[in-house]
C-alpha cells in the first residue's frame, strides 16, 4: 500500500506518475443554498426556505467564473427548487459549457419517501431542468447521498425515467448515509427490479484497515489540504482511475447568515469557509478536470450504453464488496 503520508512529485499530481496524458477527473457542483442542506433540516422547515436570503446565485456564478480561469467544464447537479425560482442562472451554467444534472426536487432524503414519492420528485426535477435548457438531463445526485443499501430501490426509477448515471452512493460509514464496502470505482449497479445505470461513487482513498473519504465538501475543509491532495493523487497514480470532486456553492461563502443549529450540524457546515476557495484554487491548477461524462469516457464507460455492450461487470443491489 502506498504511505498516504508521502508527498507526491509535482508530475506524478499533473499525469497521474504514468508518462501519459493525464487522467481527467469529475469535477461536480451540488447547486443549492446554505438553508437547503440536510444539516439544517430539523430547524429550518422546507416551507419557510423563501424567508431566508438566498445567495445561491451569486455564489453559482463566483464558481463559474472560477471554471472558466482553469478552462474546466464540470458537471452541476441542480436543485430543482433552484431551478423552478433562477432558470436564467441553469442557463448560464449550461450556456457556459458545463453538465447540467439533476439534484432532485426538495433535497428530501431518499429513503424518507416513499418510492412513487421519490418517483414524482424525480420525473418533476429532471423535465424542468430539460425544459429549461432544451437538453436531456442523464445524470443524478441524491441529497446528501441517501442512496442507500435501504433504499436501493431508487436504481431501477432512476432507470426507468431516462437517467443514464448516478453519483449518489457514498463507500463509507457515515450517520446519514453510505454503504459501506460498496465498490470504489465507476461501476454498472442494478437495483432490486434489475435495471442498471452507471454508478460513479464518491471518491475514498483506501488505506487498508479504513476508507477516508477525499472527494470534497466538508472533508474538503476539515483536512488539510496537503493530505487532500496526496490521496487523490494516488487515485490517479496507483489505480489508474479518475477521482470525482464535490462542492457546494455556499462553501466558498463565508459571509452567509449563521443558522442557529446543533454544534455537530455548525461544525460540519461552517468549518474552515474561509479557506475554501483559495484550496479549491490549488485544486484546480493540479490536477486535470472535466465533466462526470467526460471521466467515464476515458473508462470505456459510456453513459446509454449497457453492460452487455462494453462488457462491464454489473453491481447488483445485493452485491457491495468493492473489486
Amino acid at each position: 500500500m502506498t504511505d498516504l503520508l508521502s508527498e507526491p512529485e509535482e508530475s506524478m499530481v499533473r499525469d497521474a506518475g504514468t508518462g501519459t496524458a493525464p487522467i481527467t477527473n469529475a469535477m461536480t457542483v451540488d447547486v443549492e443554498d446554505y438553508f437547503h442542506v440536510s444539516a439544517f433540516a430539523r430547524v429550518i422547515d422546507r416551507a419557510h426556505w423563501d424567508r431566508y436570503e438566498c445567495r445561491v446565485e451569486n455564489n453559482t456564478r463566483r464558481l463559474i467564473e472560477l471554471l472558466a480561469r482553469y478552462d474546466i467544464r464540470a458537471t452541476f447537479f441542480v436543485l430543482g427548487w433552484v431551478a423552478s425560482r433562477y432558470p436564467d442562472l441553469v442557463r448560464e451554467i449550461a450556456d457556459a459549457g458545463h453538465e447540467i444534472a439533476c439534484h432532485g426536487l426538495t433535497h428530501k432524503l431518499v429513503y424518507e419517501q416513499t418510492p412513487r414519492e421519490f418517483r414524482d420528485e424525480t420525473k418533476t426535477a429532471k423535465a424542468l431542468l430539460e425544459d429549461i435548457i432544451q437538453v436531456p438531463v442523464n445524470g443524478y445526485r441524491a441529497a446528501s447521498y441517501s442512496i442507500t443499501a435501504k433504499s436501493l430501490w431508487a436504481i431501477d426509477i432512476l432507470a426507468e425515467l431516462g437517467f443514464q448515471y448516478d453519483s449518489s452512493v457514498f463507500p463509507i460509514r457515515h450517520d446519514r448515509y453510505g454503504i459501506p464496502g460498496a465498490a470504489r470505482k465507476p461501476h454498472w449497479i442494478s437495483g432490486a427490479g434489475g435495471a442498471s445505470i452507471l454508478e460513479f461513487p464518491l471518491s475514498t482513498k483506501d488505506l487498508g484497515f479504513a476508507r477516508l473519504p477525499v472527494s470534497g465538501g466538508g472533508y474538503f475543509r476539515l483536512f488539510p489540504y496537503s493530505i487532500t491532495r496526496i490521496a487523490l493523487a494516488s487515485i490517479n497514480r496507483d489505480e489508474g482511475i479518475p477521482f470525482i470532486f464535490y462542492l457546494h456553492p455556499w462553501e466558498i461563502d463565508p459571509g452567509q447568515p449563521r443558522i442557529r443549529a446543533s454544534r455537530l450540524s455548525r461544525f460540519r457546515h461552517y468549518t474552515n469557509l474561509a479557506k475554501c476557495e483559495s484550496m479549491l484554487c490549488r485544486l484546480l491548477g493540479e490536477f486535470r478536470f472535466g465533466t462526470v461524462c467526460d471521466s467515464l469516457g476515458e473508462l470505456g464507460l459510456r453513459p446509454g450504453v449497457g453492460p452487455g455492450v462494453q462488457g462491464s461487470r454489473s453491481v447488483s443491489a445485493s452485491d457491495h464488496v468493492d473489486k
